[in-house]
């Protein structure tokens, strides 16, 4: 069926737009009609030519998807069901990806489908802890409060996504530039003052020769090193892909001074948000655990968290377990434990996940501070000493002058 574009006014008087799929403009106007909008302007929305080409097509935010979340809520909440539901979050979806997919969902929905399981189809938007989320909310009738949790959940991991990558981009874009800086002093500048000592003659100083030999062996070599560097990042890729590998690097990130404490911090808070808010959700522990380790993105706190699902598995506790593995702070198992004891487990891990968010605020903060002065001084010493043993013979004629 084609899709109109309209523009109308509800009871307000407040003009609004929107798309809507239907088989002739009347119908629309007749739709519209039905949700209190008065249209002013109907019209067949032009194909895109492109719209068969996947890798043209934009990509499904998680904004998007907690935007989503949010007005599906709303809508619940306000007694409509889920099928008129997916129709308006259909006709105002503006991402063309997300579009189709939710024209989809709501086809398989309408075909006797649950609506779980028509998410279950678009792992890569709505991951296992969604869609569980999501079967727990339909089957205890309180879809419209699930969703409510999982846009604050969605909301509250991005935030962490983004103060992680927000304290690794500075040192990362720092060391970038000083590297790049270097090579073009080595390559382009440096044999220019080389050129001139040859015409000066005289004994060169110490450190102005060993700068001349980088340079040469940059200019000499730089179509090596590129390919050496660039190989040591394809084999480090490959590497990482492997179990082996993926332990070891992770159990080292976690072991970094200052990094591998926010990165431990990250994981805490990551993991306590998670299980609360399923368990909160009637998520069965024993899946939500299971989730939690697929989802943990580092192969020791995944490890940890698979033997604590073993313990409860066997009848234990979830504190004494997380405890044994020694990668969970000892106030955190505590806290678990006290949680399990007065049956509010959910609720003790949702303000271990407010106090920790708040401690990796902190220590982005404390990162910041510590790394801007330290890059500081390795781009003056790295920089200056390039500079200062070049200019170490200038100054050295001008002494004998």
């Amino acid at each position: 069926m084609p899709i109109y574009l309209w523009e109308g006014k509800n009871r307000n008087n407040v003009v609004q737009k929107g798309e809507m799929e239907a088989s002739s403009d009347d119908v629309v106007r007749s739709n519209l009609n039905r949700l209190r909008i008065t249209p002013t302007k109907i019209k067949k929305k032009p194909k895109d030519l492109f719209e068969n080409v996947s890798f043209l097509q934009p990509n499904v935010t998680q904004k998007d998807v907690i935007l989503f979340c949010r007005q599906f809520s709303t809508m619940i909440d306000a007694g409509l069901p889920i099928i008129q539901c997916m129709d308006i979050l259909h006709a105002q979806q503006e991402n063309a990806t997300f579009k189709k997919m939710l024209k989809a969902i709501k086809e398989q929905v309408e075909s006797g489908s649950t609506l779980a399981d028509s998410l279950k189809k678009y792992p890569k938007q709505f991951d296992d802890l969604f869609v569980n989320m999501v079967a727990a909310g339909e089957a205890g009738g309180i879809l419209d409060t699930i969703l409510r949790r999982l846009s604050a959940y969605m909301e509250k991991a991005a935030k962490l996504k983004s103060q992680v990558k927000g304290a690794m981009t500075y040192p990362i874009v720092t060391l970038i530039i000083a590297v790049l800086v270097v090579a073009i002093i080595l390559v382009f500048v440096i044999p220019v003052f080389e050129e001139m000592f040859a015409d000066m003659g005289g004994t060169l100083p110490g450190p102005t020769l060993i700068v001349i030999a980088m340079s040469d062996f940059a200019k000499s070599k730089i179509h090596w090193i590129i390919i050496g560097v660039a190989l040591f990042i394809f084999a480090f890729r490959k590497y990482y892909k492997t179990e082996r590998g993926r332990k070891m690097v992770d159990a080292t990130m976690l072991k970094l001074p200052v990094f591998g404490l926010l990165l431990r911090k990250v994981a805490v808070a990551k993991f306590t948000r998670t299980m609360g808010t399923m368990l909160s959700s009637g998520v069965a522990i024993l899946e939500a655990l299971d989730i939690v380790a697929k989802t943990a993105g580092n192969k020791t706190i995944e490890q940890a968290i698979y033997t604590v699902r073993s313990g409860i598995a066997e009848g234990r506790t979830m504190a004494d377990p997380l405890a044994e593995t020694g990668v969970f702070p000892a106030m955190v198992c505590q806290m678990i434990s006290v949680g399990e004891s007065t049956g509010a487990l959910d609720a003790m891990l949702q303000k271990i996940a407010d106090f920790y968010e708040e401690e990796v605020d902190q220590a982005v903060e404390n990162m910041t501070s510590l790394i801007e002065p330290f890059m500081l001084v390795f781009l003056g010493v790295v920089i200056g000493g390039l500079v200062i043993s070049m200019y170490l013979p200038v100054f050295k004629m001008a002494g004998n002058l």
